[in-house]
């Protein structure tokens, strides 16, 4: 029996637009709610929520039926969390400021086993195998992870071509947050400097053959991702939408 089949991945490859969410609550019983609701793929971030490997394990289990598919955001690319996160059952991870094609090769590298790359062989009694049911997981796996990286800062943007030319990169992804503060205008990522950067930049990605991917946190944000042809966009974040809407409607009726 194979490793599972990326449906992400693959419809990354064929160019399909994908619609995700950012998961940001740490919460099996919220990821499961959010796994509910007809995403394409869903974001469990590891680097700014308070998650560690049993919270992402766990999300990971309650997404497991859902046809969302989950992401997994580490707080940083480390050989060893990519090892983590993959044998908990990940086939697919974000992995934030990555500045050059150096890094990127890297990050490539723990996401394969020998003799491609550096990943530990020791998923036999771990999740991403059944716990050994998934007998051919070791000679198939490989070609079911998909890596993107995070683009989000002057160094990065100054290397992305580079980084385009990393053989086992799928997507890159701008963080507009982070890249707006890098570039003087401390998290306005609708300056319009910025938005030709991130503009340039999705163009560039795309031209080069991998996924162009962004997070919107407003209509119009999105709006302009998406005309600038953003292929994996994020949407929202859980907690913004239960605050934006708990916030409304309090809001509403107390004005009542």
């Amino acid at each position: 029996m194979p490793a599972p089949k990326n449906t992400f991945k693959q419809a990354l490859a064929e160019g399909k637009r994908q619609i995700g969410c950012w998961l940001c609550f740490a919460e099996a019983s919220t990821a499961e709610i959010m796994g509910s609701c007809g995403f394409d793929w869903l974001v469990i971030d590891g680097e700014h929520a308070p998650n560690d490997i049993r919270s992402i394990r766990d999300q990971l289990m309650a997404l497991a039926n859902s046809t969302s598919h989950p992401v997994v955001r580490l707080p940083v690319g480390e050989t060893w969390m990519i090892k983590q996160v993959l044998d908990a059952g990940a086939q697919s991870i974000l992995v934030p400021i990555v500045e050059s094609a150096a890094q990127a090769r890297e990050l490539v590298r723990a996401c394969h086993y020998p003799p491609k790359g550096v990943r530990g062989v020791g998923a036999t009694a771990a999740r991403a195998t059944g716990f050994g049911t998934v007998s051919d997981y070791i000679q198939t796996a490989d070609q079911e992870i998909c890596l993107l990286v995070q683009v989000e800062n002057r160094a990065g943007i100054a290397a992305l071509d580079e980084i385009l030319e990393v053989e086992g990169i799928d997507g890159v992804f701008i963080g507009p947050a982070d890249l707006s503060t890098d570039l003087g205008f401390q998290g306005n990522s609708a300056h319009p400097e910025v938005r030709a950067v991130i503009a340039d930049a999705l163009h560039r990605i795309k031209a080069a053959g991998k996924a162009p991917g962004i997070l919107g946190t407003t209509e119009e944000a999105t709006q302009s991702y998406a005309d600038m042809g953003a292929q994996f966009l994020a949407v929202g974040l859980d907690v913004m939408i239960l605050a934006r809407n708990a916030r409304e409607l309090a809001t509403h009726w107390k004005a009542k």
